[in-house]
């Protein structure tokens, strides 16, 4: 006799998912509008990947690999904005070069600890159904505190992601407040690594707010509804991994692809109309 929602739902470790899903979906999803504004996404990317070394160190010195995983991204992500700033090359190579390191870094530590790591594995492609209370917690606390920075500067970030030169003419911190968000993102990415993996979590930051831009006819509008896309993919992306037993990440990042795919075509569709409209009037 298979398992009732209601039942489902009273499950420990399916209660301590959907809790991590909705906060992260809702952290990274709001932090993804600044990120593509700002066309960070290979930074994000970057950064996600750079991270195994961190949990590779904390596995390696029997310390909370997501604590020393978020302590190295926030490290890297205040590097690559130094050097930014000191360094005449581009974004992108300074990232690549971060990335590509992070990377090398960490499967030369993972290959210091014999045997099989399964913990490492779930960093790769993020386990959700595995999360510990310990890790619920470190989600739930930083990913408070992050929201609420946010919401407390939001039109300082929002001017920022817009105009530079305009925050700046308002009175605005520019260098303080792009470094604030480089760590908040690298923090966030690392969190979000726990529920959808390096390989994927990229994926929660860039897709609902690409489906939420289609139809979308204001910045407010755009918040709203990326924050409402990515709460929907994360619980019927869960859900749906556990009726058809398949990885949640995966799973989760094809539903809102899935989506996506859907508003695209929702959009050209009365794109078209309104144009063929036009024509015969």
């Amino acid at each position: 006799m298979g398992i009732t929602m209601a039942e489902l739902l009273q499950l420990p470790f399916m209660q301590r998912a959907l809790l991590a899903g909705l906060v992260l979906g809702l952290l990274l999803s709001y932090l993804g509008i600044f990120v593509t504004l700002r066309k960070m996404a290979f930074f994000s990317d970057g950064i996600a990947h750079a991270a195994l070394a961190g949990a590779a160190i904390g596995l390696l010195t029997r310390f909370s690999p997501l604590l020393s995983a978020l302590a190295f991204s926030m490290l890297l992500a205040a590097l690559v904005y130094w050097l930014e700033k000191k360094s005449p090359l581009s974004s992108d190579s300074i990232i690549g070069i971060m990335f590509t390191s992070g990377m090398a870094l960490g499967v030369i530590l993972i290959s210091l600890r014999p045997g099989y790591q399964p913990e490492l594995i779930g960093y790769l492609f993020g386990n959700i159904l595995a999360i510990r209370t310990q890790d619920l917690a470190l989600i739930v606390v930083f990913g408070a505190s992050i929201l609420a920075f946010i919401a407390s500067h939001k039109r300082k970030l929002t001017l920022l992601a817009l105009d530079r030169e305009m925050a700046c003419m308002a009175g605005i911190n520019p260098d303080l407040y792009e470094l604030l968000l480089y760590i908040m993102l690298a923090c966030s990415l690392v969190l979000g690594i726990r529920v959808l993996g390096v390989v994927l979590v990229s994926a929660i930051l860039i897709i609902p707010v690409s489906t939420a831009r289609l139809f979308s006819r204001s910045f407010k509008a755009l918040t709203w509804w990326t924050v409402l896309i990515a709460e929907f993919t994360v619980l019927a992306g869960l859900l749906l991994s556990y009726i058809l037993d398949l990885p949640a990440g995966a799973v989760i990042v094809l539903t809102g692809s899935a989506i996506f795919s859907l508003a695209f075509v929702a959009s050209a569709w009365g794109k078209r109309s309104r144009q063929q409209s036009k024509t015969e009037l």
